[in-house]
């Protein structure tokens, strides 16, 4: 045989060699070669960028899934929704854009082949392209624009050079640039032989920033160019959807319907939810007075009985409600909602509308306590910081006084009816309630009965027909479980307690069977042979079988029960004339309050002018005659006219000189607004009150609140004169100063301070007693009457005197309010109790001076106690004084500012000692500059 190996090595060999070379030279990114060139170009494209392409692909695709539309605001043209813009650029967020771009990346360092300056690899722009869009959707638009700029200046003969132009703009309006993008892609528009998708493209993007510059006419022109060159179903679709809602936007209705009907023309070409968004905007824009209401109730039921639209019959419902709701049919309307939210969508908008549209129906049938619920639930549902949220928000913080108002309003009117009736209307009227409420209790009792039957059966089914009764033996061989003998009221208990609980030790259970036995057996007597009727007296409950006579159950169920007594009800009621006129005068401020509520907030005119004018004829109060009248004088003037002027004529006859008069008959026509006149009659009150003029504030706050008895202004001037008495009459009366303006002002924000102060501040003040710890200042007080007074200056005199003769320069003094008839003039700078004596001995013995009034030597902790509760005479008697350590200086109360620039009111709670007004004004409240005047150029604000 012949040997052929070594022939065969011979041939082996040099073959090896060569492709070894061959592979060489094709692996070579140095080499201009043909083999080098599509070597490289082959592997780019169909390994790495094509990998690179699906992770780009699948992260985009989750783009799409994480970012729903939300079709209940204009859709934005490219479907990206930023998120997390305060995250630093250069971080990547999204794992399938840093594979894409670790791909790219990986493409142009390995497979780039630059030779004498110029890219031998004609895939590699296809790389920095799949780069720069794993960098855009990935947020990082700066290293985004990088990579496309890339592009342009160094492949400028590239196949993608105008994909590049585009996706480099999409960066700049990203970042903001949109009058560059404008200039660039015009510009671009203009080259000649671009592609149907590219002009699409291009126009989509000069369209979004037109609108990003609010420039929606521009941005509707070049949209529809885009929608007629895209050659892909899902963006004609989106594009003119988003036509119908500019158009929408500019009340163009017509225009807008046929976009909407150009969306549900593509039927299956297009994703369903535009097609249900686009039937949801035309009934949006249904005609209601010449629209074909029967058509449009067909197709919407077509709509529903289509199985392919379940997921989408959270929105088709909603429209049908609003269709029937602003037809005035509340009754489809509010079914067609209740069955939008049991579809239980995930679009939180849809149920906050379905929520919020239900809660309007009712406030619209006064039924404000179920709005108040359903406006709760549309809070939950709504984002916080929109417009909507807020204004429901206050809608409901309104619905609180009008729940109040009303309950108080509805419960005091149905007393004074009643009181209003004879003897015998009255009990004819209580039998009759009575009557309804048995026949209620009778129906709930028949539901019990029923459920505890139902209950029953179930237990008896559940017991298993294999069961042997007469061994109690299961067929299975298993021991049977015993049957609980706790009766149905203690169902609730678990079998471990219920197993514990002896029958007769559970009152209810006892009850219950008393009950039981009685619907059994009836009334027997305690006998043998109780199960025998042998008497008459055996009665029933049936009150069928005894001609409707009362039986001895009815007597004790009657006994037992008041609520079923006339008596019961009649002794609830009010004796006294007096009682009855508080009632009376309650309910007449509740009314006013709802009218002026009505009014001013929820602009129900029609509401507020029928409690109002009720009001006027239940003899109220003086004080709300003429604030009533005004008021519906300013709802006659929107509603009616005629009801205005006469109106008019009746305030200007009846008050002619009262303010409201000289309003509404513009005596004054260079006088401000109303408003404007309350808040500068405030500031100027308030200035008295920081120049401590408190007695002259009591002698005249309360004709000035039953002038502007009515106005927004009264809370104010409330609590001022709560303030000021606290200032005069110390600490008790202070606490009902301020509870009266909490009960009676609750709803406002002064009601709401007062109600701070009487749960914070006050509790701390009434703390505060004599202490007798060492300190290290004291005053020495003199009794005096007004600053005004002769015995006043006089004293005066004799101190000044004293502290320029002796020298002393530490020492001051100052007049300070301490109640309406008492003052005081205090010396103070002095560190210590026996310097004070000796200083009032002094001016005591010294023929200089022979001051004899009564010196007082007091520390300045217990000064403060003295001015804030008014307890002089108790500091001044030793055996009563209760010495209680605390600690050396009182808690200040916080004071606010005045209510200058920012409707605050005065000192909220009773401030310390006051001081000289010839040194600082006393009592007064440094605003926000340190001074302590209000400032000139502003009025107190409401």
């Amino acid at each position: 045989m012949i040997n052929c190996f070594p022939l065969k090595t011979k041939i082996f060999k040099p073959i090896f060699f060569l492709l070894f070379l061959i592979f060489l030279v094709a692996c070579s990114t140095k080499k201009d070669t043909f083999l080098a060139r599509n070597s490289h170009a082959l592997s780019t494209r169909d390994n790495i960028l094509y990998n690179g392409q699906i992770a780009l692909n699948k992260g985009v695709e989750g783009i799409k899934s994480s970012n729903q539309d939300n079709f209940w605001k204009r859709l934005p043209i490219e479907r990206m929704q930023l998120k997390d813009e305060g995250a630093p650029q250069g971080s990547s967020k999204n794992a399938d854009f840093e594979a894409a771009e670790a791909k790219a990346t990986k493409a142009i360092q390995k497979h780039s082949m630059v030779i004498d300056g110029q890219e031998k690899n004609y895939q590699i722009d296809e790389a920095y392209l799949l780069l720069g869009k794993a960098r855009y959707y990935d947020q990082r638009f700066f290293p985004a624009l990088e990579a496309f700029n890339f592009i342009l200046y160094k492949y400028p003969t590239s196949s993608n050079i105008n994909q590049a132009k585009i996706w480099r703009e999409k960066t700049n309006m990203r970042l903001g640039n949109d009058a560059q993008v404008i200039k660039n892609i015009s510009k671009l528009l203009k080259e000649k032989k671009l592609k149907s998708q590219v002009v699409a493209d291009a126009n989509a993007l000069l369209s979004e920033s037109f609108l990003n510059l609010e420039e929606k006419d521009s941005a509707i022109a070049k949209l529809k160019i885009a929608e007629k060159n895209t050659k892909i179903n899902a963006e004609k679709a989106r594009y003119r959807f988003i036509l119908g809602q500019l158009y929408q936007e500019l009340g163009v209705r017509d225009t807008a319907l046929i976009y909407y009907q150009a969306v549900i023309d593509m039927n299956r070409k297009v994703d369903r939810e535009y097609l249900i968004q686009a039937y949801a905007k035309r009934a949006q824009l249904f005609d209601f007075e010449n629209g074909d209401k029967e058509s449009f109730v067909k197709t919407y039921n077509k709509l529903v009985a289509d199985r392919e639209n379940r997921p989408f019959l959270g929105t088709i419902y909603y429209e049908m409600g609003v269709f029937y709701d602003k037809k005035n049919d509340q009754d489809l309307a509010k079914e067609f909602y209740n069955a939008s939210l049991k579809t239980k969508s995930p679009d939180n908008y849809l149920l906050a509308s379905n929520y919020r549209n239900i809660g309007d129906m009712h406030f619209k049938n006064t039924d404000y306590y179920t709005a108040a619920k359903y406006y709760d639930s549309t809070l939950v549902k709504l984002d916080v910081k929109t417009r909507e949220y807020i204004h429901i928000k206050k809608v409901r913080k309104d619905l609180d006084e009008v729940i109040e108002f009303e309950s108080i309003a509805k419960t005091n009117d149905s007393i004074l009816n009643v009181v209003a009736m004879t003897d015998a209307n009255r009990i004819s009227y209580y039998e009759e309630y009575i009557g309804k409420l048995k026949k209620a209790d009778e129906a709930k009792k028949l539901l019990e009965e029923k459920e505890k039957e139902r209950q029953k059966n179930i237990d008896r089914n559940n017991i298993s027909s294999e069961d042997d009764p007469a061994t109690g033996v299961l067929q299975g061989g298993k021991a049977p479980q015993k049957k609980s003998l706790v009766p149905p009221t203690m169902a609730g208990v678990s079998s471990n307690d219920a197993s514990n609980v002896f029958y007769f030790y559970n009152p209810s259970t006892v009850a219950f069977g008393k009950i039981e036995f009685k619907k059994k057996w009836g009334n027997r007597p305690l006998s043998g042979n109780w199960r025998m009727p042998t008497t008459k007296t055996d009665a029933t409950t049936d009150d069928s079988n005894n001609g409707g006579t009362t039986t001895p159950e009815t007597q004790v169920a009657e006994t037992e029960m008041p609520q079923y007594a006339t008596a019961f009800y009649i002794g609830m009621l009010p004796n006294s004339q007096k009682e009855i006129d508080s009632i009376a005068k309650e309910r007449n401020f509740a009314y006013y309050q709802l009218g002026v509520i009505y009014k001013e907030k929820f602009k129900e005119y029609k509401l507020a002018s029928n409690k109002l004018e009720q009001l006027l004829k239940q003899n109220p109060e003086e004080k709300l005659v003429l604030p009533t009248m005004y008021n519906l004088y300013k709802i006659y003037q929107i509603t009616d006219a005629a009801k205005a002027e006469d109106m008019k004529n009746r305030i200007s006859s009846q008050y002619p000189d009262s303010r409201y008069a000289q309003i509404i008959n513009n005596k004054n026509p260079n006088t401000v607004t109303e408003s404007e006149t309350a808040e500068a009659e405030y500031g100027k009150w308030y200035q008295l009150y920081q120049e401590e003029q408190f007695v002259v504030i009591l002698e005249k706050i309360d004709g000035i609140i039953i002038q502007y008895y009515g106005s927004e202004i009264v809370p104010k001037f409330e609590l001022l004169k709560a303030n000021t008495i606290g200032k005069l009459r110390g600490l008790d009366a202070y606490k009902k100063a301020m509870q009266f303006v909490a009960d009676n002002y609750s709803t406002s924000e002064e009601g709401k301070n007062a109600k701070e102060i009487l749960t914070t501040q006050i509790p701390l003040l009434e703390k505060m007693n004599f202490t007798k710890t060492e300190s290290k200042n004291w005053k020495v007080l003199y009794k005096v009457g007004k600053i005004e007074d002769k015995a006043t200056k006089a004293l005066e005199d004799k101190i000044k005197k004293f502290i320029a003769s002796e020298n002393l320069t530490r020492l001051n003094y100052t007049f300070d309010i301490y109640t309406e008839k008492e003052n005081f003039i205090t010396l103070q700078g002095i560190k210590s109790e026996a310097y004070a004596h000796n200083i009032a001995d002094i001016m005591k013995v010294d023929k200089k001076y022979k001051i004899t009034e009564p010196a007082i030597v007091i520390s300045s902790d217990n000064y403060q106690v003295v001015q804030i509760k008014k307890n002089l005479d108790e500091y001044l008697s030793p055996p009563k004084t209760t010495v209680v350590p605390t600690q050396s200086v009182a808690p200040t109360p916080a004071a606010q500012q005045p209510p200058v620039n920012n409707s605050k009111t005065p000192d909220q709670a009773a401030p310390p000692a006051s001081k000289s007004a010839r040194t600082r004004p006393p009592g007064g409240v440094p605003n926000s500059s340190g001074n302590d005047k209000p400032n000139a150029t502003s009025s107190p604000k409401q």
